[in-house]
């Protein structure tokens, strides 16, 4: 008999996994990778050679994205369509499924845990909606919920398994500490980004701005401070690792800026480059740069401000198309200089932005 086994790495599936392993069963685990959750370590490639299993990794698409953009059944507390999301998976569960010849699915759902998606309703709504009626096991949760036919054929031992309910940790916990798996899991924070009041206005925004997304945008979502100008789109740089990515993700039509000689963000424009898209990011630029405190502000490049005005910093920029080479109308700058590497680069002089105006641009 095989089971497959949605194993995301968290300590729910972790534990539903063991549960039917320790029952005799063979398990071929599946991880989906989504891009809107925030782990940096694979948790469950660490429990699945632990375990001495199979694992399957699926990485979703466009499709997915889709699911988030407009969910049958609604959203939680943030852009999260927990339900949704749980069919699209358990649908992919069930092709796999067939693939490898498992007869059922675990999954780690403890019921009440989570308000939307896992009281008994929902999960009896997952269930149909994939078409996997009495086919999905839950091992945390079995004995509160009607019989599998899993457990009516004889295949998995019912007495074995578990009557977790509510959102407490504590049982699931000890029966860690009790498989020796303590250091094993992830804590609870994190996951889904979704539910992240920041995040899901930057999805939010991105659905209200663009038509066809795509994972790029979404990773980009994790990266930087988020500025909206109209149909333009300002992303800046937190620290050195961001600034790299963003250069590693940049499209070749955006504009990438930065302030030479400081330590300075990455800023990539996307969308429309009017002039005052252009000209807002270069001042978040020079807002976010070593040369944007006051106390380092020196005039630069022979460039000084009026008595009174806020410092003016130069700010380069570099349009990946082809450019005449001119200052665009209405930016004060002194012309195009090649690029080290053959492309044009633009100097502009601003000042960098006020909290007002930062505020007011930020998504």
């Amino acid at each position: 008999m095989k089971a497959l086994a949605l194993l995301s790495g968290g300590l729910d599936s972790i534990l539903a996994t063991k549960l039917i392993l320790d029952q005799g069963i063979e398990v071929v685990a599946v991880k989906f990778i989504l891009p809107v959750t925030s782990e940096k370590r694979d948790y469950a490639e660490e429990i699945a050679k632990k375990f001495g299993i199979p694992l399957i990794q699926v990485e979703v698409g466009e499709e997915y994205l889709k699911v988030i953009r407009t969910p049958r059944y609604g959203y939680g507390s943030g852009m999260n369509p927990c339900i949704d999301c749980r069919i699209y998976m358990l649908r992919e569960a069930k092709r796999i499924a067939n693939e490898v010849g498992a007869s059922f699915i675990v999954t780690g759902d403890v019921l009440g845990e989570r308000p939307m998606s896992q009281y008994r309703r929902a999960l009896e709504l997952e269930e149909e909606e994939a078409g996997l009626e009495n086919l999905i096991l839950r091992p945390l949760s079995a004995k509160l919920l009607p019989e599998t036919i899993p457990e009516r054929e004889g295949w998995v031992d019912r007495s074995k398994l578990l009557a977790i309910r509510g959102r407490s940790r504590k049982p699931q916990i000890a029966l860690a500490d009790k498989f020796g798996l303590h250091e094993d899991y992830p804590s609870p924070s994190g996951g889904c980004l979704l539910t992240y009041k920041e995040f899901a206005s930057k999805i939010r925004d991105l659905f209200a701005h663009k038509e066809e997304v795509t994972k790029r945008d979404v990773s980009l979502l994790k990266l930087g401070r988020h500025f909206r100008v109209a149909s333009s789109k300002i992303i800046v740089g937190r620290n050195e690792e961001e600034n790299k990515l963003l250069l590693a993700l940049k499209d070749p039509g955006d504009y990438v800026f930065e302030v030479p000689g400081f330590g300075s963000p990455i800023t990539i424009l996307e969308g429309p480059k009017s002039n005052e898209a252009i000209e807002l990011a270069a001042k978040l630029t020079a807002r976010y740069s070593d040369a944007g405190e006051e106390e380092k502000a020196k005039p630069l490049q022979g460039f000084r401000g009026q008595r009174g005005e806020a410092p003016l910093i130069v700010v380069e920029y570099k349009p990946l198309l082809s450019l005449s080479g001119k200052p665009l109308q209405g930016l004060r700058g002194r012309g195009a200089e090649p690029h080290k590497n053959g492309e044009k680069k633009l100097r502009i002089l601003v000042s960098p932005l006020d909290e007002n105006e930062v505020a007011r641009l930020r998504i």
